[in-house]
């Protein structure tokens, strides 16, 4: 079976180390640490909000511009000198912070001052109201829409830096049974394909599944302060989608 993909300098830059741990410890705003972790924290986080925007009621368009206002108002203003440090999560921070700029500008029209240094998140307009549109008809919360999107989110960009350790082919055989092999398709097939022995391709199974975990515990730690609340907080993403799912059906 082909090597996975090695680390290196490419991958360490495309995944920092910094965390809302480091936001947390590093509160001004003039932190260039802070700034800059928050910054990709927000970028990487930007659909849930717009999610839970639109449940308010907005439109997708009133809702794309005030989502983009929260995210300049929060890298902008010293909103982190307002966290408390106990509740320790950049997902409850986040959906504390955009229900109070919601509640305080839902009927105002805010000025769009471009230019002058701001710093701006990537806004794909269509792609974002296609999404909306295809979300679970069941009738969520604003919050438990929020909560829904940020952990298929954090499912999605696991899956998407386990992605990158594998060759594309190798990956697209082996993604079917990250889960189970239960109605997953035919092993021995894909194993052939791969030109490898089924208790081989078992073996390539058993990793894989092991590196998503570990991933997956990456992700979830770069949005908490205390290591020790990653496996907590898995366990209620988890429980987050599977109640979800419960109620779509």
């Amino acid at each position: 079976m082909p090597e996975s993909r090695p680390d290196g300098p490419q991958r360490a830059a495309q995944f920092p180390t910094t965390s809302w741990s480091a936001i947390v410890s590093a509160r001004s705003p003039c932190n260039e640490i802070s700034s800059e972790a928050l910054g990709r924290l927000c970028s990487s986080y930007w659909y849930p909000v717009f999610a839970f925007i639109r449940r308010k009621g907005l439109d997708s368009d009133r809702a794309r511009d005030c989502t983009q206002d929260f995210f300049m108002a929060l890298l902008e203003k010293n909103y982190l000198a307002d966290i408390d440090s106990s509740k320790g999560k950049f997902r409850s921070f986040l959906l504390a912070a955009a229900s109070h700029f919601v509640a305080n500008s839902l009927d105002a029209e805010r000025a769009q001052k471009r230019g002058g240094g701001r710093q701006f998140l990537p806004l794909e307009a269509e792609k974002d109201a296609r999404v909306y549109r295809n979300e679970p008809a069941h009738a969520l919360t604003p919050e438990a829409l929020f909560e829904y999107q940020w952990a298929a989110n954090l499912l999605q960009r696991s899956l998407n830096r386990l992605r990158a350790d594998y060759p594309d082919q190798e990956f697209e055989l082996l993604k079917p049974f990250l889960v189970g092999e239960a109605a997953r398709g035919d092993g021995g097939a894909a194993a052939a394909q791969l030109g490898v022995s089924e208790g081989a391709f078992k073996v390539a199974i058993h990793r894989l599944r092991k590196r998503y975990a570990k991933v997956l515990r990456a992700e979830v730690a770069e949005t908490v302060a205390d290591p020790g609340q990653v496996e907590d907080e898995i366990r209620y993403l988890l429980n987050v989608l599977a109640r979800s799912h419960k109620e779509a059906l």
